[in-house]
């Protein structure tokens, strides 16, 4: 039961970092949009967290896997099909000469992407809820009574 509760927060903690990395590429390619970042700092910026991002994506998905979260599993595995596949073509950095020609498709890219993290995200909130709830109606806690074990000294 304890495994549960370890692979919830596991899971939780990465898609949290991914959720913050795909909302912190959105911001900035909206700022190279609106003018207020060079595109060269902004290519460096977003190029910078894509491999990372890539990684965890992966390492979410094989966890999923392995772990036999199937419907959660099954959510998250197009984003990660999709950056192997941009990893496979060599287009997964953005370039800087022509990153005003792509900023829609990227912005759209990864609204989607943080869309189905969400979906995810309340998913793994709701399992995390029932491993913790599950841990402690195990029988060898027998009833746990919180009130008599804090009021006791």
């Amino acid at each position: 039961m304890a495994w549960a509760l370890i692979l919830a927060v596991t899971f939780l903690v990465i898609n949290i970092v991914l959720f913050a990395s795909t909302f912190y590429q959105i911001l900035i390619l909206s700022d190279l949009e609106a003018d207020y970042i060079n595109m060269y700092e902004a290519a460096s910026r977003i190029n910078g967290l894509i491999l990372p991002d890539f990684i965890l994506q992966g390492v979410l998905s094989a966890l999923l896997l392995m772990t036999g979260h199937w419907f959660m599993f099954l959510v998250s595995v197009p984003v990660t099909c999709y950056h192997v596949m941009l990893y496979i073509k060599q287009r997964h950095l953005i370039d800087v000469t022509e990153v005003f020609r792509v900023l829609g498709t990227e912005k759209k890219y990864r609204m989607v992407k943080l869309g189905l993290l969400s979906v995810l995200f309340l998913m793994v909130i709701f399992r995390f809820i029932r491993a913790g709830h599950l841990l402690f109606q195990d029988p060898q806690f027998g009833d746990l009574d919180i009130r008599s074990s804090f009021l006791e000294f």
